[in-house]
């Protein structure tokens, strides 16, 4: 088959590997329908994470079940599944208590750019749509697996409820799903933070009444402007850089939370200021299977269409492109079609 690897940074490849096979009772082989490329892949393409040369990549992916292990009961071949890119058994005492990401026999989704996955813990991780879905709803299943529930999670780890005013750090796909997230929470006003017009322009589709391009000081005096020098009810940090991290706090009224999902890389908290104004943070790795269920009502309703932040789609073949149109910012996400 063929999946993508990377090497070195900026080396991304599509290769012939061996098709998964089964190897554990709980396992499934996934025919991909659809995989895509996320913002956090972008940390090893740039060199910021460690790399382990010609290991695979990707790890988001909606598909059709070749194949699955002794103990996966609930699911056949032939089935449509969503695959979280954290697995677990769904039946630990942390999953039991909400946190399905830290999984006692949780692992993460690998593989996912490529023509067939292997899912351990599918029992536990996997989530079934009602037949065959069409093919203009694949976008929107496929966030699914990563982004919605992630940005969905920082709006939960935030706090927002309905009236609030929720303050959105970062414009890729997880922050605009932040901003999806919070309106449909009932946000009365929700704040995305970008400097980018293709990216203003799906945050105002998704429910944002205000947008801001200012970042830094000058952000956070936008912010003071537009909550009457209050602040944010919620602050949601969907980057994870420490500029992103400070600007969240500065944008957090006395008594506030930050939800964060960005994957932290030399952030440094305001200790300080999160003691003297009694402002929380909250968050991490999406328990993405909590929220699935949930989640896939909005979308097979009709009621959301997160599938906005796709705003391109390649096929497998030109998986390098895709990298490279994410990582100088052409593109917001990258739908990838084996």
């Amino acid at each position: 088959m063929k999946v993508t690897t990377i090497h070195a940074a900026g080396d991304i490849r599509l290769e012939d590997r061996p098709e998964p096979v089964i190897t554990a009772p709980t396992d499934a082989v996934i025919k991909i329908t659809a995989g895509c490329i996320c913002g956090s892949d972008l940390w090893p393409y740039r060199g910021e994470n460690p790399i382990t040369p010609g290991s695979t990549i990707g790890h988001e992916m909606v598909g059709v079940i070749e194949e699955v292990g002794s103990e996966v009961r609930s699911f056949k071949p032939g089935d449509f599944v969503i695959v979280p890119f954290c697995t677990c058994d769904n039946t630990c005492p942390h999953c039991a208590n909400g946190a399905q990401s830290a999984c006692v026999n949780g692992g993460f989704t690998t593989g996912g750019q490529g023509e067939y996955g292997l899912v351990t813990q599918a029992e536990g991780s996997l989530v079934r749509t009602d037949g065959m879905p069409d093919a203009d709803l694949i976008p929107s299943l496929l966030t699914l697996s990563d982004v919605f529930p992630t940005g969905w999670h920082c709006a939960v780890s935030a706090g927002v409820k309905k009236g609030d005013t929720v303050v959105v750090v970062g414009d890729g796909a997880v922050g605009l799903c932040g901003v999806l997230a919070a309106a449909q929470m009932g946000a009365e006003q929700v704040i995305a933070m970008s400097r980018h017009e293709p990216r203003q322009e799906v945050a105002r589709q998704f429910g944002a009444t205000h947008v801001v391009a200012e970042r830094g000081v000058e952000g956070g005096k936008r912010i003071k402007e537009i909550t009457h020098g209050v602040g944010a009810d919620a602050v949601l940090e969907c980057v994870g850089t420490d500029d992103a991290m400070k600007l969240a706090f500065s944008s957090a009224r006395p008594g506030a939370t930050v939800g964060f999902v960005g994957v932290p890389h030399g952030v440094q908290l305001p200790v300080e200021r999160m003691f003297a104004k009694n402002v929380g943070l909250a968050g991490g790795v999406a328990p993405v299977r909590r929220y699935l269920p949930e989640l896939l009502d909005l979308v097979t309703s009709g009621t959301v269409n997160p599938g906005l932040v796709f705003d391109s789609v390649l096929p497998l073949a030109e998986v390098a492109e895709g990298y490279r149109a994410m990582d100088e910012r052409r593109s917001i996400k990258v739908l990838l079609q084996p």
